[in-house]
């Protein structure tokens, strides 16, 4: 390491011997300045230097058509983000024909196992008598995790469900590049994030989450007015090593997305408002060029196919992404993973897995 004191005194002592003590302050306060610049710049011009790079994932389209609303309005604006569909929902289809309209946005299958609106429910894509150990006494799926579960699924049947969803999806005419999972059902035990991981190898389909992305708190129970604000903070501490998700959850003001109540204990009040404000944050990002000033990348789930490929996908939950170490011995690490779903609802924190 070089020592700048030493080599500071040493031409110090040097001047004094040559030149008159004025002459030597003049010198040495010429030196300091051109150190400090030199040193501001260099570091300057490698923070400037390191691009981030940002995926946004928006979740829940098909879901209603205000949502699908939203993200009509989103693509409107030139952002680049992947569009995650709900394939059993009743507006599903106006959200293939928006994103058939725009082929330059990135469409995933939002895996659905639940059905959480009070008032607005949907089944199974693959039929209620197939897959009898999925949903209630009406045919619809359950609103909670626990109530699924409680119900003893059987493996066979959510195979039988995530498949016809993944057909349903194929057939619908999209490109369809990858998965994730609504409320994170359908990835929540080990046996039944293996029968998705089956599937993706199956239809050759890209795993949100696989690649390595290192996930940033989204905003959804953020406060309605700091929405873009926390945005803004956000992208600001980004660092620059590898991917960065970002999941939000969009939607409209409107009578129809304030007539759906969460039956989840979790879920938030003036939902529609969030979801609206979620949009006007991204809006507003992308009008006043914040990407671009803080020097980020947007890329999409194509992006990340054909960068890493579907070869190098790893769980995030397998020793690359996630270690319980030492201090969850004895634990049942499965029952742990499950508790961080409950915990980053609440919080806002996309941990291991997501809505």
């Amino acid at each position: 390491m070089i020592d700048t004191n030493k080599i500071i005194s040493n031409w110090l002592l040097y001047v004094y011997s040559k030149m008159n003590f004025a002459g030597a302050v003049m010198r040495f306060a010429a030196l300091i300045l051109a150190i400090s610049v030199s040193f501001n710049t260099i570091n300057y011009s490698q923070e400037g230097s390191a691009q981030k790079k940002l995926l946004i994932r928006c979740d829940d389209i098909g879901m209603s058509h205000s949502v699908n609303l939203a993200a009509q309005e989103l693509i409107e604006t030139g952002l680049i983000f992947s569009a995650s569909v709900m394939f059993p929902c009743g507006w599903y289809q106006e959200g293939v024909d928006l994103l058939k309209a725009h082929p330059e946005i990135t469409v995933g299958i939002h895996l659905t196992l639940n059905a959480e609106w009070k008032n607005y429910r949907w089944g199974p894509v693959a039929g209620r008598d197939k897959v009898p150990s999925l949903v209630d006494e009406n045919g619809y799926f359950f609103p909670s995790r626990a109530a699924f579960f409680a119900n003893n699924p059987k493996l066979d049947e959510v195979e039988t469900e995530l498949r016809a969803q993944i057909e349903r999806a194929i057939k619908s005419g999209l490109k369809i590049t990858y998965m994730d999972y609504h409320m994170g059902t359908a990835v929540d035990k080990p046996e039944m994030r293996k029968i998705v991981e089956k599937l993706a190898k199956e239809y050759k389909l890209g795993i949100s989450r696989y690649f390595g992305e290192v996930e940033l708190k989204n905003m959804y129970s953020d406060d309605i007015a700091a929405k873009k604000d926390s945005l803004y903070g956000r992208l600001s501490a980004m660092k620059a090593d590898g991917v960065n998700l970002l999941v939000c959850h969009i939607g409209k003001d409107n009578d129809e997305l304030r007539a759906m109540i969460d039956m989840n204990s979790f879920g938030l009040t003036e939902m529609s408002k969030h979801r609206n404000a979620e949009l006007n944050a991204l809006k507003i990002a992308k009008k006043e060029n914040i990407f671009e000033l803080n020097n980020i990348r947007l890329v999409n789930y194509n992006d990340l196919v054909e960068e890493i490929g579907l070869d190098k996908m790893k769980s995030p939950v397998s020793t690359r992404y996630f270690s319980p170490g030492p201090a969850f011995s004895g634990i049942d690490t499965s029952r742990f993973l499950s508790s961080v779903y409950s915990y980053r609802l609440q919080t806002g924190n996309y941990i291991l897995t997501g809505k």
